[in-house]
């Protein structure tokens, strides 16, 4: 099953072959479960985003100077279930897609080509077995790694993980693209897992160490129920576990800020289309 669709302009979306700011911006709410039920929602909530709260602390600099040259640019969305779009009423309400429309919003008249690249029920080693089938082989200029939910819910270890995001990070880093690591959702089955933390923690740190973006999605959701006093059936599918229409949509309006902020630091030079990736980058 191919999710995505070819939109008309500026903007692609390609799919997955299968499954696992300032200022307020509002998206419709919406409640689908997997099984594609719907429920009862906070059709009152805002998608409200502020730069500070998902500001990466690494730069995009490839990213950059493609924006600043003009030319397409191509991003990988690479997952289990929160990227495929698990809870999303269709493949168009998915992150990735809703992402695609963000970027040309922000950016009209650049094209953007986002590939969804998410898999049902995958943890890192499954994602480390695919990656250059699904995500080198493609070369992107931006791979937004969503990890962490599905060891979380197993149950595993998180300090194996350090070695495991390493591996992947330099393999990724030597094709010369930049790379966003997201953090599992802040939802009831996640959160009662005593290893959750930890996850969240290792993601953080590793990322720091090794000089790549972290999207806190975490935080993010945590703040929408702790702070803005959403309930979770606002933003969490019926599943307990899942994101909805609602929450994909406001997780890719804060990645398109997050990503707009980033690339548009003052340290990005123009690029031509003939340029490869500088052996510098390679580890």
């Amino acid at each position: 099953v191919v999710l995505g669709a070819v939109a008309t302009l500026s903007l692609l979306l390609i799919g997955p072959a299968r499954a696992q700011l300032r200022g307020a911006v509002t998206t419709p709410a919406a409640q689908p479960a997997p099984s594609s039920a719907t429920s009862a929602t906070s059709h009152s909530a805002a998608c409200t985003v502020v730069t500070d709260q998902v500001r990466f602390d690494s730069p995009l600099p490839r990213t950059a100077r493609l924006l600043v040259s003009g030319l397409p640019i191509k991003i990988v969305a690479l997952g289990s279930s929160s990227t495929y779009g698990v809870g999303a009423s269709t493949s168009a309400a998915a992150y990735p897609s809703r992402l695609a429309e963000e970027l040309v919003r922000r950016f009209p008249g650049h094209k953007f080509t986002v590939l969804n690249r998410g898999v049902n029920g995958e943890d890192v080693k499954n994602m480390l077995a695919r990656l250059d089938t699904a995500v080198i082989r493609e070369k992107p200029d931006l791979v937004l790694w969503q990890i962490g939910t599905n060891s979380v819910l197993d149950g595993k270890a998180v300090q194996p993980h350090a070695a495991l995001l390493r591996e992947g990070l330099a393999r990724l880093k030597a094709t010369g693209a930049d790379v966003v690591l997201i953090d599992p959702q802040y939802a009831p089955k996640v959160i009662a897992k005593r290893n959750a933390d930890g996850m969240v923690s290792l993601i953080a740190a590793t990322a720091t160490a090794e000089h790549v973006s972290h999207f806190r999605r975490f935080d993010l959701m945590r703040h929408w129920h702790e702070t803005e006093h959403l309930p979770f059936k606002a933003f969490v599918s019926p599943d307990g576990l899942h994101m909805n229409d609602w929450s994909y949509g406001c997780l890719a309006k804060a990645l398109g800020l997050a990503i707009a902020e980033a690339a548009e630091r003052p340290t990005a030079t123009a690029i031509g289309p003939s340029v490869e990736p500088p052996d510098a980058q390679t580890p």
